[in-house]
């Protein structure tokens, strides 16, 4: 069983991938957290996988009210792992998901990340890579994924493979806690009308259902459903959509697009 969480598709082409491998069911988060109070019984020898994107060196808020909305039902066989992915460093990412997941009565067997082509670009010092350092990137991320996904395969326990870069403690509690409790909004989320052509691919990409097009216009729903992803803002084929005016000049990327 994998659980998973993705915005721009970085995380869901590594999920998939361990999903095809491993044989495990693959249950995207937003679509379980529609049923409300979840339960899951794992069967005798089956893996547990937790797979996302690190949104502020922290698991993203939705992963974490999962977590804390659904009950597991574990045996002592069952393998418990976690594979994130990032564009530089994680932080303390981990360390944070197993806190919450001990909290259930679980705890990480084993931990990974994949370094990934940056999708965030709301904060001074972020930007989209270059077409060459993202190609580097699902390079050297496809063959991390080929070793990472034989030791999930095979359940090794107490294997750490994660960047958690130099100062995690920082990122994760000074940065990522600002970054979550004040950016995760959808209200700076703007339309160029002159720019939008009304295709609705930003409606049709938003993973949570937070945006619709109403009138031919994307319209964000101001629910708190809004994950910041940025999946809008990265599918545009217009750049019609930006968060704030930090993003204007900024670039695009969604696993697969081709800059």
């Amino acid at each position: 069983m994998i659980f998973y969480f993705s915005g721009t598709g970085n995380t869901r082409w590594a999920a998939e991938r361990l999903a095809q491998e491993t044989g495990e069911r693959l249950l995207f988060i937003p679509d379980e957290m529609k049923k409300g109070k979840c339960e899951y019984e794992l069967q005798e020898g089956e893996r547990l996988g937790f797979c996302f994107p690190v949104h502020g060196w922290q698991p993203p808020r939705i992963v974490r009210k999962f977590i804390d909305n659904s009950e597991f039902k574990i045996l002592n066989s069952n393998f418990i792992y976690a594979l994130v992915t990032c564009g530089d460093s994680i932080g303390r990412t981990m360390e944070m998901l197993d806190k919450d997941l001990r909290k259930k009565g679980l705890r990480l067997d084993s931990a990974f990340s994949l370094i990934m082509p940056e999708s965030y670009v709301c904060l001074p010092f972020m930007y989209t890579d270059t077409p060459e350092r993202e190609h580097e990137k699902i390079s050297k991320a496809s063959e991390d994924l080929d070793r990472y996904t034989e030791m999930i395969k095979e359940r090794k326990t107490d294997e750490v493979h994660t960047q958690r870069g130099l100062t995690p403690w920082t990122f994760s509690h000074v940065i990522g806690a600002y970054f979550n409790s004040y950016m995760i909004t959808d209200k700076k989320f703007t339309v160029d009308t002159d720019l939008c052509i009304h295709c609705g691919k930003c409606a049709n990409v938003c993973p949570t259902g937070d945006l619709l097009m109403k009138d031919g216009t994307p319209t964000w729903l101001h629910d708190d459903s809004c994950t910041n992803c940025l999946a809008c803002y990265h599918h545009c084929p217009k750049h019609a959509i930006n968060y704030g005016s930090i993003t204007r000049k900024r670039g695009q990327y969604y696993f697969g697009h081709e800059k």
